[in-house]
């Protein structure tokens, strides 16, 4: 990536992301929010790459916005605050939703703290790998606001809504032994082996087609939306897609092939 505030590794299809403001546990300001979104629509657009990691340089994994953006923002006129308040909310919503629809299998590993808009980044992702040090924190309500990153879409659907209401109107912190037992957390790993399992996990989710991951994930990611007569209507253009695959087309004359070397040498 070249700049500072973003680390971009990519080996053997798998991209590692790493939040790289760690004297400030990778808190969110308009300069990383930008490098974030940067190396999100390269990742996008770079087919080579099959699954993403993402995680936080140093000890914490995202402490969520930082307080210093937030005190510039009141120090505008009362007359300019919300709009540009608005504003920046569009940079946020565009970063998290490019982060939830990636056509990819996606793994936050989180290795410390992730907090406020660093929980709601954590849930973007389509999966969660814990280190045992790691914690999750809806802090919003501590600085008097909502979540804003899509922690009130993303949570009541890995809780529940009461466990979700409890969370957001407390700001409690959840180590991540109950967060795994919460469903915040998918997996718990060690701080030394950490981003080794979660790399090898990226490895197992993207072995599969490419096509149909894509296409299955963009048709999960609204199921709780959608009627099941929707689901099914999605499913079928899908599938249709599927069948025009290469990914297909080689696994069927692959099968055929061997059942018919089988039977020949029966």
């Amino acid at each position: 990536m070249g700049a500072d505030l973003i680390e971009l590794r990519i080996q053997s299809g798998i991209a590692t992301l790493c939040l790289n403001r760690p004297e400030k546990r990778n808190a969110m300001n308009d300069k990383l929010r930008s490098q974030f979104i940067s190396a999100l629509e390269g990742i996008q657009a770079d087919r080579n790459i099959r699954a993403l990691v993402l995680t936080g340089n140093g000890k914490g994994f995202c402490a969520g916005g930082d307080v210093a953006a937030m005190e510039k923002r009141l120090e505008k006129s009362a007359g300019e605050v919300g709009f540009s308040g608005w504003t920046r909310q569009q940079r946020v919503h565009y970063a998290q939703s490019l982060l939830h629809t990636l056509p990819i299998p996606t793994i936050a590993a989180v290795n410390g703290t992730a907090a406020g808009l660093g929980a709601d980044t954590a849930l973007a992702c389509d999966f969660v790998i814990a280190s045992s040090e790691a914690s999750f924190v809806w802090s919003y309500i501590d600085r008097g606001l909502i979540p804003d990153g899509g922690g009130m879409y993303f949570l009541p659907r890995r809780v529940g809504l009461s466990k979700a209401k409890d969370l957001i109107f407390s700001g409690r912190r959840v180590n991540a032994d109950e967060a795994l037992s919460m469903g915040i957390a998918d997996r718990l790993s060690t701080p030394e082996t950490l981003m080794a399992d979660a790399h090898t996990w990226a490895v197992e989710l993207s072995q599969g087609s490419r096509t149909a991951i894509a296409l299955g994930k963009t048709i999960l990611n609204q199921s709780f939306e959608l009627s099941a007569e929707q689901v099914f209507a999605q499913g079928s253009q899908a599938q249709g897609i599927c069948y025009t695959s290469t990914q297909h087309r080689e696994s069927v004359t692959a099968f055929l092939q061997k059942s018919a070397a089988r039977k020949g040498a029966a």
